[in-house]
């Protein structure tokens, strides 16, 4: 089988952590600030975990080497118990 590859902007934009998350920044926060209320700019300031959802698909889609890694952390995680 070839080599998949992952998704460029994918990897710049996402990152998984050790337990399996996806994790990004918050969105709508380059321009227009004026017009957004304060605890919505408060919020986008730090990073953000994906749902479950959103996550399973940029995994699966895109970030093919990463899902291996994540589903491997929780099987290792859960031999452990």
């Amino acid at each position: 089988m070839p080599k998949l590859k992952t998704k460029s902007s994918v990897k710049k934009r996402f990152k998984v952590t050790k337990t399996g998350k996806v994790k990004s920044a918050g969105a709508f926060t380059s321009h227009m600030m004026q017009n957004k209320p304060k605890a919505m700019k408060r919020k986008s300031r730090r990073t953000q975990v994906l749902s479950a959802a959103n996550a399973k698909s940029i995994l699966k889609n895109w970030m093919p080497y990463q899902r291996k890694k994540a589903s491997g952390q929780k099987s290792s995680a859960e031999g452990d118990k």
